[in-house]
């Protein structure tokens, strides 16, 4: 429900702000969350004002819980490092009048961060903007690494987990609630063909071969902010997702989503293929901040990743065309099967370089 100026200034005069305010108009092309640009009354865009999908991040107080340990956690790694100019290189969220990390009016949870001026994000990617997107996500997690285990919990369980999407699947096949299976059953064999080989990850970290680490979980390059003036990354945004778990998710989600020629839900199925200088160039400036603390498992298994979020993508969209559409937004009945053969494409391709991509990582072994 659309909120009026008055309200959205209420909310506002919730917050320990510096400054007096008179605005708060949509800002950005969020998909979960809804994003507001404050406007003082000098006329400068000072904080923004989100309103908190609780529908998707149902634990509230974990979420913010999580945002506040990482960025305190960031902060002070900027601080020890002599970085200056620390406002615009990690997001500044701003408490409550009572000292709370959120507000809650009622009906929705609100939060305010400081607006970082002088920024601007991309949503093409080139090699030059893989290679700073890289050394960003990798210097996120680097920064991130010494976290004790436990100190985060996950704010969306088993978001990144194969056994948990398959077992969905499987649900799904069954069901066949929205009579589907017939049209799909070649697509359906594809996964199960591939379904053992995906669950690595899960079985790796039981024989405790495999560690989980404080992961963004979203890593794609518009989830960073990059200076105006020197086109270099200031900080990484979008931290609803920081929690535990595989390394292989956040260089997965970016070869997928970064590394790919075409949409991902092309139609024309000839667009579809791995981009691999974007993966090079991102894995580079990825080695080049995390290789001090990945394993040799991990370095080796890097590549995988992409071929893993592609599969467990292909699943996910898949699962929701078998369930008739209930999770994901779609513009035409049959959008998510398009998704589904786009991403199964781009998996196809990814598999048919492995070789060429897991052989790429021998320079850092």
């Amino acid at each position: 429900m659309a909120k009026t100026k008055e309200e959205l200034l209420a909310i506002l005069s919730q917050f320990d702000l510096q400054e007096k305010v008179v605005s708060a108009e949509p800002f950005g092309n969020g998909h979960i969350n809804d994003t507001l640009k404050v406007t003082t009354e000098k006329g400068e865009i000072k904080y923004v004002l989100q309103r908190i999908n609780h529908l998707v991040f149902t634990n509230v107080d974990m979420l913010q819980h999580n945002i506040h340990v990482v960025t305190t956690h960031i902060r002070e790694k900027l601080v020890a490092k002599g970085e200056t100019d620390i406002d615009r290189k990690v997001l500044t969220f701003l408490p409550t009048k009572d000292g709370k990390n959120y507000y809650f009016d009622g009906d929705s949870y609100w939060r305010v961060c400081l607006f970082i001026p002088r920024s601007k994000s991309y949503e093409e990617v080139t090699p030059e903007l893989s290679y700073e997107a890289g050394k960003a996500f990798g210097d996120f997690q680097l920064m991130l690494s010494d976290l004790p285990e436990g100190t985060l919990g996950e704010t969306i369980p088993n978001f990144h987990n194969m056994e948990f999407r398959l077992q969905q699947f499987h649900e799904a096949v069954e069901a066949n609630t929205a009579g589907r299976l017939d049209e799909v059953k070649d697509l359906v064999d594809e996964i199960e063909k591939r379904a053992e080989a995906m669950c690595i990850q899960e079985r790796l970290y039981r024989e405790g071969k495999l560690k989980k680490r404080t992961n963004h979980c979203d890593t794609k390059v518009n989830n960073m902010l990059f200076d105006a003036d020197t086109d270099k990354v200031l900080c990484v945004i979008d931290l609803d997702t920081v929690m535990p778990g595989f390394v292989l998710s956040d260089i997965g989600d970016f070869i997928r989503t970064a590394a790919n020629t075409g949409a991902e839900d092309d139609e024309n199925l000839d667009h579809v293929n791995v981009n691999l200088p974007i993966f090079e160039a991102y894995t580079r400036g990825y080695m080049e901040k995390a290789k001090d603390f990945l394993t040799p498992l991990e370095i080796k298994m890097l590549p995988y990743g992409g071929r893993l979020l592609t599969y467990m993508q292909t699943v996910r969209f898949l699962t929701d065309y078998l369930n008739g559409d209930t999770y994901y937004k779609i513009h035409s009945p049959k959008h998510n099967l398009i998704r589904t053969k786009a991403q199964f494409k781009l998996l196809q391709s990814l598999e048919a370089h492995a070789a060429e991509m897991d052989g790429f990582m021998n320079q850092w072994l």
